[in-house]
């Protein structure tokens, strides 16, 4: 009882707003109202069907199944809860979406009991210290935890502080692909079943050369999956 009022104390003095469309979050809602989270473009693809994110990666690099949570629009719901996970400090958001994406991945039995490791795309330390935190982060570890999967953030390693892969051309990519990710520890990866996570996958090529590197691990089996995709 306690609790409560001082949380509605706490609310008059220091409005908590949905991310989304700035109203006034009501008690039992957290980040999003409720007309937001119900309006927020899941995928529903899973990691059994073939999927557009499949799709993207076809012929490019060897990956078991690929799979994404939320579509991303330019102007949506999505975009604004990605823009204050990266650049207004709310990691809040990468634990939300993980632990409600791994509520939904925990009904795939076959994933539950395949997945070893899961392992967030990695921020070179410069990016890291400028943000305070990688914000894949706590939604690779939340779907670690719902996956019954050991998190690992120490081995995959950016070795270059580049700009986004997104926004140069496929050649620009490939010139600074070669070294831009290494492996620590390529031993403690063998024979297991991974799962490389992410924030947003648009052209593919951040997770692409993210997969490659972990490939050469012998007898890895990869799996993709992000927070969203842009359709």
């Amino acid at each position: 009882m306690l609790t409560n009022i001082l949380n509605d104390i706490n609310s008059v003095l220091a409005p908590r707003v949905c991310f989304g469309c700035n109203v006034h979050l009501n008690r039992g809602e957290k980040l999003i109202c409720t007309i937001c989270r119900n309006d927020l473009p899941l995928t529903d693809y899973t990691f059994n069907d073939e999927n557009p994110v499949d799709r993207i990666f076809y012929g490019r690099i060897n990956i078991k199944k690929a799979s994404s949570m939320l579509f991303f629009s330019e102007n949506g719901i999505v975009r604004e809860l990605i823009h204050h996970l990266k650049y207004k400090n709310q990691e809040q958001v990468s634990t939300f979406l993980g632990d409600w994406y791994g509520q939904i991945l925990k009904d795939n039995h076959e994933l539950l009991n395949k997945i070893d490791i899961v392992i967030p795309v990695p921020l070179h330390r410069k990016k890291l210290r400028q943000r305070g935190y990688n914000q894949v982060a706590s939604f690779a570890q939340r779907l670690a935890f719902h996956l019954n999967a050991e998190y690992v953030d120490h081995i995959l390693i950016k070795t270059a502080n580049t700009k986004t892969q997104t926004k140069k051309g496929r050649i620009g990519r490939w010139q600074n692909a070669k070294d831009l990710y290494t492996l620590s520890d390529p031993d403690y990866l063998k024979n297991k079943n991974i799962l490389l996570v992410d924030d947003v996958i648009t052209t593919g090529a951040t997770m692409e050369i993210c997969a490659r590197t972990l490939d050469q691990t012998p007898n890895a089996t990869i799996y993709i999956a992000s927070m969203a995709v842009v359709p």
